[in-house]
């Protein structure tokens, strides 16, 4: 269509000098190469680099304080506020800029679940950006008439810098939410990232505040019996792999929210992490890169093949697809009440059991601990593990209090009594990261398709001694010598040591929360020994 005249026809004022409106994949790609913006890999997917900027830039994202948001937002070091006088100077300025400038607009939406979904509208600088939010949000028909009704507007310039000093940002770079206003402000930065997790930002708000839903950063997969599973864990502990299972069905990777009648997927694709990526392990991820697909700042030879081990230019290589590129995915992209819950956690102290059930309580400790540990080589700096807490498995992109979100999973739990909540160690066991070893992916996958299929309800379990949790002594097709840890230490009182150590930072950063916490809370933290 004359996506330009169309707007005119509708009286809309244009977005920028030139638009194009709702293309087609392919329409995207082929505009992406003719600007000498990309070039395509050996299967024919897109690759592009984001440029200075590889990832999200959590300390230059901004909340406008106003009416709506003063005493709903949690302010802080995540939540970093903004002026309305501020926001409006920075729309003024970019909507200037855009105005002189070919964009690419595509209207979208989130939530499969259309009681609670939000309709977007996106306004990106490159046609490769636009391409993103075809691959990421749920997508509309491509060939419906623009209409005035989107709910959310993105602006996304990365060719725009801020003014720190007039314009209330810390740099050049920002990304702005105002909820009185339903606007994204993004600028400065072409890292695609910025406007999915702007969206889950949004969503994190209005589905907990305005509908009690339960907005959560996690995946989630569907048996063929109908059960849900929902995969919780920061980046390294396996969520998208551990999903992917190729006898299920996979309702999504990343963001989710929970209803009185199920979970729902907030996207339309996966934002998959590429590095090490290996075709062995990750098929279903690995057969999505095909035309179509959007690979972001990956190193290709001369023939076009992608080093999937080559992180010279970011560990945060990424590969943006539509669900359905995954061929077990589910349509749509919902399911019913989750049976099994699993936290993922890659322990590099080699403390935690491979696999442990937690009560109500205690699922609700962990959850508002989010914890991992990052190992040598997985970020520059970090020479020996290192702990790492992110509350509800993503705090940077909390809007409201993480005990919210805690006291809201104890409220599905409480509703659902037969839901199994499981802590499950992807990291180390017989010692720490240079002295143990890294429990088999073939292990970890027994004991998740075992808790799902119900045969760990009938083995015998014993507490954890100092995290309480509650431990299988068997399961099929696992050594039984692994499930605990404490067991296959050289030096039983060394694993002690470590046990305590480690209980200590997990109640180091629940002493934020603890003065709000409720008792069923507190009572689920680990025994301090001394």
């Amino acid at each position: 269509m004359n996506t330009a005249e169309t707007f005119h026809e509708l009286g809309f004022r244009l977005y920028g000098k030139y638009v194009h409106y709702q293309l087609e994949a392919a329409q995207l790609v082929r505009q992406t190469l003719e600007r000498g913006q990309g070039i395509l890999n050996h299967t024919g997917a897109l690759c592009v680099d984001t440029g200075s900027f590889t990832g999200r830039s959590p300390k230059d994202k901004f909340t406008v304080i106003d009416e709506t948001t003063s005493d709903t937002i949690d302010w802080g070091e995540v939540n970093r506020p903004i002026s309305k006088a501020h926001f409006d100077i920075l729309y003024k300025k970019m909507r200037s800029y855009l105005a002189e400038r070919e964009v690419w607009v595509r209207d979208v939406h989130a939530c499969a679940d259309a009681r609670f979904g939000l309709t977007i509208r996106v306004v990106n600088e490159t046609p490769w950006a636009n391409l993103f939010c075809h691959n990421l949000f749920l997508r509309s028909d491509a060939h419906h008439v623009l209409s005035p009704d989107a709910e959310w507007l993105i602006l996304q310039a990365p060719g725009f810098s801020a003014d720190p000093q007039t314009d209330g940002t810390l740099q050049k770079n920002f990304t702005v939410v105002n909820f009185s206003r339903k606007t994204i402000l993004i600028g400065g930065t072409a890292y695609t990232g910025e406007m999915k997790k702007g969206i889950f930002s949004v969503l994190n708000y209005v589905l907990p505040l305005q509908h009690n839903v339960l907005s959560m950063h996690c995946s989630a997969n569907e048996g063929k019996d109908g059960k849900v599973a929902l995969f919780f864990g920061l980046s390294g502990t396996g969520k998208t792999t551990l999903s992917a299972d190729p006898n299920r069905s996979l309702i999504g990777d990343d963001e989710h929210g929970w209803s009185d009648d199920g979970v729902f997927n907030f996207e339309g694709g996966c934002y998959a992490k590429a590095v090490n990526l290996d075709p062995q392990k990750e098929p279903e991820i690995f057969g999505a890169i095909k035309p179509g697909a959007l690979l972001e700042n990956v190193v290709i030879d001369g023939n076009g093949r992608v080093d999937f081990s080559d992180i010279s230019k970011t560990e945060n290589t990424r590969v943006a697809y539509p669900i359905q590129f995954i061929k077990n995915a589910k349509e749509p992209s919902s399911g019913g009440i989750p049976k099994n819950i699993f936290f993922l956690t890659c322990d590099a102290f080699g403390i935690l059991p491979p696999i442990s059930k937690l009560d109500k309580g205690q699922a609700m400790y962990h959850f508002i601990s989010g914890y991992t540990a990052k190992v040598a080589g997985t970020e520059m700096g970090v020479s020996e593990p290192q702990s790492t807490f992110s509350a509800c498995f993503g705090r940077v992109f909390l809007p409201l209090h993480p005990l919210k979100y805690a006291e809201l999973l104890g409220e599905k739990l409480d509703a659902n009594p037969e839901i199994k909540v499981w802590l499950v160690n992807t990291g180390w066991i017989g010692g720490p990261y240079g002295i143990g070893n890294r429990i088999s992916l073939k292990y970890t996958r027994a004991l998740i398709t075992a808790a799902m299929n119900g045969k760990l309800d009938d083995v015998t379990f014993l507490n954890h001694p100092v995290f309480k949790v509650s431990v299988p002594q068997h399961c099929e097709g696992v050594p039984a010598e692994i499930l605990n840890p404490r067991d296959l230490w050289e030096d039983v009182q060394q694993y002690d040591r470590k046990a305590a150590e480690l209980a200590v930072l997990f109640e180091q950063h629940f002493s934020k929360y603890i003065a709000h916490a409720s008792e069923i809370i507190k009572n689920a933290a680990p025994v301090l020994l001394d």
